[in-house]
Protein backbone atom coordinates (compact mmCIF):
# COMPACT_ATOMS: atom_id res chain seq x y z
CA UNK A 1 0.00 0.00 0.00
CA UNK A 2 0.78 3.37 -0.51
CA UNK A 3 -0.50 6.92 -0.38
CA UNK A 4 -1.88 7.70 -4.14
CA UNK A 5 -2.77 12.00 -5.05
CA UNK A 6 -5.48 12.25 -7.14
CA UNK A 7 -3.35 15.28 -9.58
CA UNK A 8 -7.28 16.74 -10.61
CA UNK A 9 -8.04 17.48 -6.79
CA UNK A 10 -4.70 18.52 -5.26
CA UNK A 11 -4.75 22.00 -5.07
CA UNK A 12 -1.05 22.39 -3.73
CA UNK A 13 -2.25 23.00 -0.31
CA UNK A 14 0.39 21.49 1.05
CA UNK A 15 -1.42 19.95 4.57
CA UNK A 16 -0.10 16.69 3.61
CA UNK A 17 3.58 17.53 3.36
CA UNK A 18 3.21 19.24 7.02
CA UNK A 19 1.44 15.98 7.96
CA UNK A 20 3.72 13.33 6.98
CA UNK A 21 5.78 11.63 9.57
CA UNK A 22 7.97 10.12 7.25
CA UNK A 23 8.81 13.47 4.71
CA UNK A 24 7.62 11.42 2.43
CA UNK A 25 5.68 13.71 0.19
CA UNK A 26 6.83 16.97 -1.35
CA UNK A 27 5.26 19.49 -3.53
CA UNK A 28 6.50 20.01 -7.38
CA UNK A 29 5.01 21.55 -9.40
CA UNK A 30 1.96 22.65 -7.50
CA UNK A 31 1.52 19.12 -6.80
CA UNK A 32 1.80 16.81 -4.02
CA UNK A 33 4.04 13.83 -5.02
CA UNK A 34 5.15 11.04 -3.00
CA UNK A 35 7.78 9.14 -2.52
CA UNK A 36 6.96 5.35 -2.44
CA UNK A 37 10.00 4.52 -1.07
CA UNK A 38 9.44 6.24 2.06
CA UNK A 39 6.04 6.09 2.48
CA UNK A 40 4.88 4.50 5.92
CA UNK A 41 1.46 4.01 4.92
CA UNK A 42 -0.10 5.93 7.86
CA UNK A 43 -2.71 7.55 6.55
CA UNK A 44 -1.90 10.96 8.30
CA UNK A 45 -1.65 12.81 4.82
CA UNK A 46 -5.27 11.03 3.53
CA UNK A 47 -6.62 12.44 6.95
CA UNK A 48 -4.70 15.90 6.58
CA UNK A 49 -5.75 16.58 2.73
CA UNK A 50 -8.54 18.82 2.83
CA UNK A 51 -9.57 17.77 -0.56
CA UNK A 52 -10.10 14.15 -0.31
CA UNK A 53 -7.00 14.26 -3.19
CA UNK A 54 -5.23 11.38 -1.03
CA UNK A 55 -6.19 7.79 -0.95
CA UNK A 56 -3.93 5.13 0.70
CA UNK A 57 -4.46 1.93 -1.07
Amino acid sequence: MVAKIDADSCTGCGACVDECPAAAIELKDDLAVVDEDECLDCGACEDACPNGAITVE
